[in-house]
Order: structure tokens, then sequence, then C-alpha cells
């Protein structure tokens, strides 16, 4: 493998040997299948490209001191993705899915899972999009589940040291009734102005406040 250097690594993509995939159609989840591509084919007229049926989970594997690699609580995160699903209708994926694709993803890029007490971690991006074609906005009738990894730094620069935040005003991220409470990729979208605002002024992340106030 790569000389990486663990110390210094980024939160950031880096490329590593294998994802995950499963297909939903005709009503049933069908078989995990292993991919060496970085790339998906998918209709122009996808759901999640126009009408966003999309969900993403992030988590991350450690190597343990006695050289275990653990996952933290990855049943949490599948169940977060199922109301996510439910929040788009989008079809649910079953938490075993979920769980036997994350293990299998970590145990197929192993050499990726940076040593013990380095200050990284392997990140584990699994995501759902409805990759049915459909003009009118509708849910779809098929779907994709894809897991990969890659190799992080720290999320924020400083890692666990204290981090400058700034409370904007002029913009809200979610509201009661609305889809705030969904990790899906629009309420990503929402913060993408706010957030290049904050880092302009030298600040790491943005606070909102109540929209509903």
């Amino acid at each position: 493998m790569e000389n990486i250097d663990w110390a210094n690594l980024t939160f950031g993509y880096m490329k590593t040997d294998y994802n995950i995939r499963c297909t939903y159609s005709n009503g049933s989840w069908g078989e995990l299948e292993v991919s060496d591509s970085e790339y998906l084919n998918i209709h122009m007229a996808a759901t999640s490209l126009h009408y966003g049926q999309e969900s993403f989970e992030g988590l991350k594997a450690f190597r343990g001191e006695d050289g275990k690699i653990r996952i933290f609580r990855m049943d949490e995160n599948a169940k977060r993705m199922q109301d996510s699903s439910r929040g788009t209708m989008m079809a649910v994926l079953p938490i075993e899915i979920f769980e036997e694709a994350v293990v299998k993803v970590v145990k197929l890029n192993e050499r990726f899972v940076p040593p013990y007490e380095s200050g990284a971690s392997l990140y584990i991006r699994p995501f759902l999009f409805g990759t049915g074609a459909q003009v009118g906005v509708k849910p779809a009738s098929e779907y994709m589940f894809v897991v990969f990894v890659t190799p992080v730094g720290p999320y924020f620069k400083g890692g666990f040291q204290t981090t400058p935040f700034v409370i904007m005003r002029e913009f809200d991220r979610s509201a009661p009734l609305g889809m705030g409470k969904y990790k899906v990729g629009g309420n990503y979208a929402a913060s993408l102005v706010a957030g290049s605002k904050a880092h302009e002024m030298g600040y790491s992340n943005v606070f909102y406040l109540d929209a509903r106030e």
C-alpha cells in the first residue's frame, strides 16, 4: 500500500479498494455486491436527482490497542437511515443488511484502517438514493444502497481542541414539521451559504437558532 501519513490526514476523500452495493426493485432488496469502481450508473430521471430522494449516514471504524477493529453503534445509524427513508418515502433498508454491508466493507478495506492512537480513523459512508426514473413528484420504485470507506483525520482541524462557532441569525437550517430532523442531502445544501460565510469570517461552523422564533 502507498505510504499514508496517518497523523496528518485531513477529513476528505481517499480512494480505497472496494465498496458495497445493494439494489431494491420489484418490492425487495437484493444481495450485497462488491465493486471496485468509484462510479455509479444512474438514470437521468432518477428521483434522487430531481426530487431529493436520498439519505446518508457517517460512522467510523477504529483500531484498538489490541489490534482489533471496532465500529461504534452502527445499529443506531441504521435506525436513523430508516427514519430518513420514511421521511422521504424511500424503501426502508433492514438493519441487518446495513450492518452486514458495513462490516463487509471494513473487512475488505482493512489495510486502510489507521493504526492505534494515530489520531485518524476509517470513515464509513453509507448512502441510499432513488434510482427509478420518475417525471412528476412521486417516490421511485427502485433504490440503491452503497457503502464506501475512506481514511480520515479529525473533522475539525484542531481535533478535540475548542473550535470557534458563530451564530447567524439571517439563516435557518430546519423548522418544526419540516425535513430538518432527517439526515438528507438537502439539509446540508441548505447550510452551504452560511457555512461559507462563517469560514470567511474565521469561524469553523455555524449555530442556527430556532426557526419558529
